[in-house]
């Protein structure tokens, strides 16, 4: 997990924490920063992978900036048809970066561990519950 993430985790567990009885007030934004921060296992936000296209807090869509000043609808649809034509593929490379990550950590979980061969009628302790 990168720096970035740990921060943004580390500051979303703080404002639940300090939120305390508003919990139900304060979850959907809480929700909505889950969301939107890229994931380091699959390298990709969640909300892109579920719908297709960037999100974008509610105040930057009533913001006139330079990517909305140049959008012409018509090739804004045309451009979302794409995206969602190639979605599926977009998906597969997420998937394949998080088995890639999860084999990084097996391979190094198994690189320190100390194995150990057991024979019939070896002695073992066992812990009785």
């Amino acid at each position: 997990m990168d720096s970035t993430n740990k921060v943004i985790i580390q500051n979303l567990k703080k404002k639940l924490e300090d939120a305390n009885g508003k919990l139900l007030d304060e979850l959907p934004s809480v929700l909505w920063a889950y969301r939107t921060t890229s994931k380091s296992s699959t390298g990709e936000i969640p909300f892109l992978l579920v719908y297709g296209s960037e999100a974008l807090i509610p105040v930057a869509v009533g913001e006139p900036t330079l990517r909305f000043s140049r959008a012409n609808e018509e090739a804004n649809n045309e451009a979302l048809l794409v995206k969602l034509d190639l979605l599926k593929e977009h998906r597969d490379l997420a998937y394949v970066r998080m088995v890639v990550q999860k084999q990084m950590m097996e391979t190094y979980y198994n690189r320190r561990a100390n194995l150990q061969y057991f024979q019939v009628r070896d002695l073992v302790l066992r812990k009785v519950t």
